[in-house]
């Protein structure tokens, strides 16, 4: 509410500002007169129906919208870092970290040691398996995995999935063949695929529409960040050349343990909810609340409400998100697994050259991701940032089928385009983010966030298997399809801004026209559950 606008006595005011943080919190009885306000709310499309909000956040939300001040927003906001944010990045760090394992172990002696080399000395194709058996498990248990999400407590499922996927991934040090591998990367794609399900739902819960982007961005470019220190400490794990145990064992086994170590921190430190989070008083719970009522997707609900399956499954915006994921994933996941092999075997560098060279690649996707956040704050333009970003990609691509690879300069040429092929992570973090911001009602969003990771699961599954043995170094049918993706992912992008587009415009008229629901300014009913094709209040990123 501007400073011009008469005040509404339904909408809380905040106090008399002072010096000190206590004083600027609301006080309960202002919370409790907003919450009171249906009594005095007789326009038709401004009541909220109680009888379709989650008990819990029923508690603590209002009738109507409480007005929070930028200053007190800041505030919760700093908070709310400090036990989700943080929790947030260091876990998929940690996943990242121990999926990058695979690809520092393949030229540190795993696929000697576990019989997966040919005749010919070379990496056969046994070693794709091991990337694609984790994803075809989440491909398996993904929607199994929302429906739980749904219905426990976020952080402390998180919390039991880190400890397992931690002692899991510390069992690989023991394995001694590929079919010890190969159930070891089962166990941990089962375990892992709760991670960023979790997250999706958590910034939803936690932050308005305007911070998701950047919140799910920075917790997004770990995979970058585990590229530059899990090269150093890869690097630093191959100068292991005696002991009981080989170098890639005791890599597995380290990032094992911290990942068991972490679980129990997150159990302890990260509240399930807002209405849960006993680590805050009430009225800053009352708040966090409040605070993402104009995200209009809902907080939380656990009711299945099979209409909402029908909802998700013909909205085209769920198959456009699972397009742009599996048009990502496919790309990423065959890159990140060959990464190493690449730019030692095709490129020419030697193991521990390209051991650091990791550490370039990391930076590249840390300002690639940065950069598009930058731009979607500044412009507001998610897709055309999207589309912006892929233009490196055919470059990149294109540069590593056609250039030949003989002298230094060459390899140098060709190393960098082997990273600028990455720029288009961008459209999978961004694509992440409008999923968190766009998708209303709780069953239809664990439908649709299990389709875009089905979709993603499947993207990366396959991603390996087009890097073909018997094409190495240069795997051209590899990158054929990684430039049919990009095309594909062009098509969708631009199909997905129109249809969004239109959407809006569909319900900027419905306002225009003095349909109320259209133009619920106190938006009574952003914590009843509806969908975003349910809610006419209700207004797209694109």
């Amino acid at each position: 509410m501007s400073s011009t606008e008469v005040p509404d006595p339904d909408i809380v005011q905040p106090l008399a500002p002072h010096q000190d943080d206590a004083a600027k919190r609301y006080s309960m009885a202002e919370v409790e007169r907003a919450r009171s306000a249906p009594e005095e709310i007789e326009e038709k499309g401004e009541h909220a129906d109680y009888g379709k909000v989650d008990k819990e956040v029923a508690k603590y939300s209002s009738a109507v919208r409480i007005d929070i001040s930028p200053e007190e927003n800041v505030r919760l906001r700093k908070m709310i870092d400090k036990r989700i944010l943080v929790v947030m990045i260091t876990t998929y760090f940690l996943q990242a970290i121990d999926k990058g394992t695979l690809s520092f172990s393949s030229i540190m002696g795993l696929p000697k040691d576990t019989g997966m080399l040919t005749p010919a000395g070379k990496v056969s194709q046994d070693f794709s398996w091991l990337t694609t058996c984790i994803y075809i498990t989440i491909l398996v248990v993904e929607y199994p995995q929302n429906y739980i999400l749904a219905r426990v407590p976020v952080a402390k499922y998180l919390s039991f999935s880190i400890i397992a996927w931690g002692t899991v991934l510390a069992c690989h040090a023991a394995c001694k063949n590929f079919v010890g591998l190969v159930v070891a990367r089962t166990l941990l794609g089962l375990f892992e695929s709760a991670c960023q399900p979790a997250f999706v739902i958590l910034s939803a819960m936690w932050y308005k529409r305007e911070e998701q982007a950047s919140r799910v961005t920075y917790w997004y470019m770990m995979n970058g960040a585990q590229q530059i220190v899990g090269g150093l400490l890869a690097y630093c794990f191959t100068l292991i050349t005696d002991g009981p145990l080989r170098s890639w064992q005791w890599l597995f086994l380290a990032y094992g343990i911290i990942s068991i170590f972490f679980g129990g921190f997150v159990f302890w430190w990260m509240p399930d909810s807002p209405m849960r989070a006993k680590c805050f008083t009430e009225e800053d719970k009352h708040l966090m609340v409040e605070r993402v009522r104009g995200n209009q997707t809902g907080l939380q609900n656990r009711v299945f409400k099979k209409e909402q399956v029908w909802d998700a499954l013909t909205d085209p915006q769920t198959w456009c998100y699972a397009g742009i994921q599996f048009t990502t994933t496919l790309p990423t996941s065959g890159l990140g697994a060959f990464a190493n092999l690449i730019i030692s075997g095709s490129l020419g560098f030697t193991n521990l050259q390209t051991q650091l060279l990791a550490m370039v690649l990391g930076f590249y996707i840390i300002i690639v991701l940065l950069g598009s956040v930058w731009l979607v704050k500044k412009f507001s333009q998610n897709i055309l940032t999207m589309l912006g970003f892929v233009i490196p990609s055919f470059v990149g691509t294109i540069l590593l089928m056609t250039v030949p690879n003989e002298t230094f300069a060459q390899h140098v040429g060709l190393l960098i385009s082997y990273y600028i092929t990455l720029s288009f992570w961008a459209a999978q973090t961004l694509g992440l983010s409008m999923m968190s911001r766009n998708v209303g009602g709780q069953t239809k969003k664990t439908v649709v966030v299990a389709t875009n990771f089905i979709f993603w699961s499947a993207g990366n599954a396959i991603g390996p298997q087009v890097f073909l043995s018997r094409e190495a170094p240069k795997y051209h049918t590899a990158f054929a399809t990684h430039l049919g993706c990009y095309a594909l992912l062009v098509l969708i992008l631009l199909f997905f801004r129109f249809y969004l587009t239109r959407q809006n415009k569909k319900r900027d008229q419905l306002a225009a026209a003095g349909v109320n629901e259209a133009r619920d300014e106190r938006l009574a009913h952003a914590f009843e559950d509806l969908t975003d094709r349910e809610n006419p209040n209700f207004r797209y990123v694109y």
